[in-house]
Formats: C-alpha cells, structure tokens, sequence
C-alpha cells in the first residue's frame, strides 16, 4: 500500500500542486467546488477590467485567467493561492506593449506582446526560483513599495476616470490625462448614463466591501450593471458595453514578435518580475502563516512563472498572486488546488456555450472595478507611519510615488529600485555610531548620549560602529575616530566594540592599518573587542596585526577595559556631554 509514495514525492518535487491532487480526498469536494463558483464570479469581471487596463482586449483577461489557475494548480505549492490578472500589473503591462503596438493599431499586435511579456516573465521567475535568485525581490525596501504602489493607484485612478465618465482621453503621461480629463469634463464630453451606472458601481463597491465583506461586491454590482443596460437600454443613451466575447479558446502557439520588440519587452518583464515576486512573497507568506505552515520561496516563484508562460502561450498576459482573491477563496471554503481548477472550468464553459453572457456589461463598470482595486493598492496608514516614525523613509516612500507619477509606470519602477538600493547604501556608508559608557545598574555598555548618566574612564575611548568596514565607509570611521580624538587629546586607547563589524575588506584594512600608525606616532593604541572569528582571520590574513598587536584584540569589552585599568589605574566618571555619537 505504501508503494506509490516514494513515485509521489517524485511528482512532488517537480509538480507540488498534482501530488496534492493525487491525494485528494472526497470529503474536500463539495467545499472545493463552492469556493471555485464563488471565485469564477470575481474572476470574470477583473480578468475583463485588468485586462482592458493593460490596453488589451477583454476576453484575453478570460485566457489569461484559465492558464493561470491550470498552470499554478499544477507546479504551485500552497493549497488555496489564488493567482490571475492583477491591477499592479496593469499599467506595467501597458507601458510596455503600447509603444510597440500603437504604430501598429492592430490588436493581435498587442495581445502578441503581451504574451511575449508573460513568456519573457516567467522565464525570469523559474531562473530566480531554480536559482535561489528571490531575493532581487528584497531590493524593493517596503517604503519604497509603499510608495510605488500609492503612486500606481494614483495612475489608474486618474487613467480610468474618462471611461467612468463615459469618454476617452487621447493623452500620455499623467499630467496630460489630468489635463485631458478636466477639459473633456468642462467641454461636456461626460454621458450621464455612464457616470450614473459607473459612479453607482463604484460606491456600492466599495459599500458592500467596508461593511459586509463576505458578500462578492463586484459580482453584485456586475449583475446590477447588466440589468440596468437590458432594462434602462443604457446602450442607446451612449453607454459604451463589453459586447459579444468571441467563442471559444485560443490555440496554444508561440507569439510572433520581432526581435527588436526584446530591447523593450526584456526590461518589462524585469520590472514586472520584481513586483509579482514581492507580491507573491507576501501574499503565500501571510496565508501560509495562517495555517501554521512556512513557504518554500523557490518552489512558489517557479510555480508563479510556470502559470506565466502558460498564460502566455495560449494569448494571456502576465499574471500575479492576489490576496484579494485567495481571501475570497479561503473564506468560501477552499482547502485545495481544485477550486482554481473549478474557477477555470466555469470560465471556459463561459466561453463555449455563453460567449454573449456578458455583453450587456457596461464598460463604466469595469472602470469602476479598477478603481476600487487600485484603492485598495494604497496604504494611507503605513504612509501616516512613516511620518511618524521614520521621516527619511517618508521622503523615500513620497519619492518613490512621484516617481510613477511623473516619469511613468516603469521609469518608476527604476525610481523605486535605484531608491532602495541608495537607501541600503547609505545606511551602510554612514550607520549608526556611538561612544559608549557604563550606566550604573545596567549591564553592558551604552550609548552616552542615550545615557546621560553614563561613566567613562579618561583615557580609553570606546566607540561602536554598526555596520561591516568597506570601501564605502572606511573613511568615514577613520574621520569619525580621528574627529574625536582630537575632541579629546587625552585619549591613549581607541577601543573599537566589533561586535556590529561582520566584514572588514582590503580598503578597510588599509584605513585601519593608516589609523593605527597614526595613533601610534601620538603614543595612542587602536584596541579591538569581540572581533567575530571571521573578521579576525580576516584581519590577520591580511596582516593588520603587523601594526596592532595580537594582545590587542579582546575577546569582549570588559577585558579590554579591565587591561586598561590595569595598566593605567583609570576610575570611572562621569561622561561628557555633547559626545558626537
């Protein structure tokens, strides 16, 4: 009985999500299949809206979402992730494929691109998941996220606000669609109709969301809005509608594309990578949480780029976790794989049997589906936080938002990237440093600036530096000691608390070796304590230890100290006041 096993953890290692299903039990089903109607009725109309976001036809949101959830039911490793057309990638799609497949204005143009880009996207996210490469994801610190994505909403905001209002705005760049937008508002170009049913979704989506949010508010508002098209013949006042979808399903095949359309394509699906890698990490890590269970980040970045190719070989664009929608999935009851497989069986039955199901669906609708899900991209509260608490990564968290604003969805993606990584840099160029003390009736030692109370002994100047000694901050510690030296000529020790230093490079250990000299022609010793192993063979490899003693390097502070006293006699006294730290 036990013989399937070891061919199933075999299926395991390669398909995680069909090991699972191989070991489906029937008392899942019914709960399974629920979950997977309840989630086809939230899938249909985002897929349609996000899809019409990345300036791509509606039905290809319908593709994308069937192969998505096929794809991830087969290579993913959570029970209840739910994956599909995601409004972050939205404009990243569009930024990328409308430059190339507007010269064209042929529409399979565009949906080859963006089946190139899924393509492209989740050939980037096996590599970085075979490869152990996930960790590109943490370049995006989360104040730069927060601000990236507060910028993002803005975007599509102000993007989908015309067809809420019933017209179209032929403009680039934000501040020209701001622009556009108010002159076709104050030139009359606004349908009533339109605003009403596309104004009246959006409240009530974002109503029923707030205060009963069990309920699927935009299947509500979706079947409202068709009933308010056949009833009110709000196709005859104006009102734009999705129209027929095509029957059928695409055939699976390769997008033609041009090898030049790679110079654009390529950077794209980078972009797009960072962002559904730092959602999906997010995203399975907080559900998986729930369950008491830890996420393999390989296994779920392969999956997620698997389903992307899927999608994009059968006409889809890329795609993304949603936690949005694998809460809806949790809540319903999910406990496997098979209610995506369900969501994407109700889909294509959609599309054989009841193409015209969705015709009468406004498109001020879809409009008002995209800006509740660009809403819920913003966290006014983190923003609040940084301000409170950490103003730099306020700046940097506003920068990051400017940067969409201004220059554009994936020159602010580049912002977002160059920001954080400065951000990393900078900490480790000027870290937090400190002259420490003994507090009376504290152990250890502390900062004195922190501890106006804390004692020193005249003489032995102890100092901490957080960070590892590199080439970008060497110079910074040498005119940091130096600068306090001459503060107080009296000094005879600079004891240096190593503890915080992981890493000393070449170009450290020449400022180091300079510093001691230095010292040294003034009757002054450079002491270290806590040295970690790594750093010491490091240290001595390097043949540091021809200028500073090997006696000079303490196993902890406290026997450096005591040798000082020892050699010295020194007393503690209270610090000075003032000490730059």
């Amino acid at each position: 009985m036990k013989r399937p096993q070891p061919a199933r953890r075999r299926v395991a290692a390669v398909a995680p999500g069909l090991a699972g299903l191989l070991g489906y039990r029937a008392r899942w089903l019914g709960r399974d299949v629920t979950a997977g109607l309840v989630l086809t009725a939230l899938l249909v109309p985002q897929g349609m809206a996000y899809a019409e976001l990345a300036g791509l036809p509606a039905i290809t949101g319908l593709y994308t979402s069937i192969l998505c959830l096929v794809g991830y039911a087969i290579f993913g490793p959570s029970r209840v992730l739910v994956l599909g057309p995601d409004s972050s990638l939205g404009p990243l799609i569009a930024a990328t494929i409308l430059p190339l497949a507007v010269a064209d204005g042929d529409p399979a143009r565009a949906i080859a691109l963006a089946s190139a880009l899924a393509l492209l996207t989740g050939a980037v996210m096996i590599v970085a998941g075979v490869t152990g490469l996930g960790f590109v994801a943490d370049l995006i610190s989360r104040p730069a996220m927060i601000g990236y994505l507060n910028g993002l909403a803005l975007t599509i905001l102000v993007g989908q606000l015309p067809k809420l209002f019933g017209f179209s705005v032929d403009a680039d760049g934000f501040l020209a669609e701001v622009g556009g937008f108010l002159s076709g508002v104050a030139g009359g170009a606004t349908i009533p109709a339109a605003l009403a049913v596309g104004g009246a979704g959006l409240v009530l989506i974002l109503v029923l969301q707030r205060t009963l949010p069990r309920v699927p508010a935009v299947l509500v508002v979706v079947v409202l809005s068709i009933g308010a098209t056949i009833l009110l013949g709000l196709a005859a006042r104006g009102v734009d509608v999705v129209g027929p979808l095509p029957q059928g399903f695409p055939p699976l095949s390769l997008p033609d594309v041009r090898l030049s359309d790679l110079a654009i394509l390529v950077p794209g699906a980078l972009g797009i990578a960072v962002v559904a890698l730092t959602d999906t990490i997010s995203t399975s890590s907080s559900f998986a949480a729930r369950e008491g269970r830890t996420i393999d980040g390989g296994r779920e970045m392969t999956a997620i780029g698997a389903s992307n190719v899927a999608a994009g070989l059968f006409g889809g664009f890329p795609v993304s976790t949603s936690g949005s929608r694998t809460a809806v999935a949790a809540q319903a009851g999910a406990r496997t794989q098979l209610t995506g497989l369900v969501g994407a069986a109700a889909i294509t039955l959609i599309l054989l049997f009841a193409p015209g199901l969705l015709r009468d669906l406004p498109q001020p609708t879809l409009a008002a589906v995209v800006i509740a899900a660009s809403l819920s991209l913003t966290d006014l509260p983190a923003t609040r936080r940084l301000w409170r608490v950490r103003r730099a990564e306020f700046v940097l968290s506003a920068t990051a938002a400017l940067g969409v604003v201004v220059l554009g969805v994936l020159p602010g993606m580049a912002v977002t990237v160059a920001l954080s990584a400065a951000n990393v840099f900078r900490r480790a160029w000027w870290p937090y440093r400190a002259v420490l003390g003994r507090v009376p009736g504290l152990a250890g030692f502390h900062d004195v600036n922190t501890h106006p109370d804390a004692e020193q002994l005249p003489g032995c100047l102890l100092v901490r530096f957080d960070a590892p000694l590199f080439f970008a901050n060497a110079r910074t510690f040498r005119e940091w000691v130096d600068g306090l030296v001459i503060a107080d000529p009296g000094v005879r020790w600079v004891v240096v608390a190593a503890e915080p230093v992981t890493d000393v490079d070449t170009t450290a250990v020449e400022v180091l070796r300079d510093l001691a000299g230095a010292l040294q022609r003034h009757d002054r010793r450079l002491v270290f304590a806590e040295l970690k192993d790594p750093v010491r063979r490091t240290v001595e490899r390097a043949g540091l230890t021809d200028v500073i003693d090997a006696a000079d390097l303490f196993p902890t502070i406290d026997t450096a100290v005591a040798a000082f006293r020892e050699r010295t006699g020194a007393q503690w006294r209270t610090a000075r006041r003032g000490v730059d730290g």
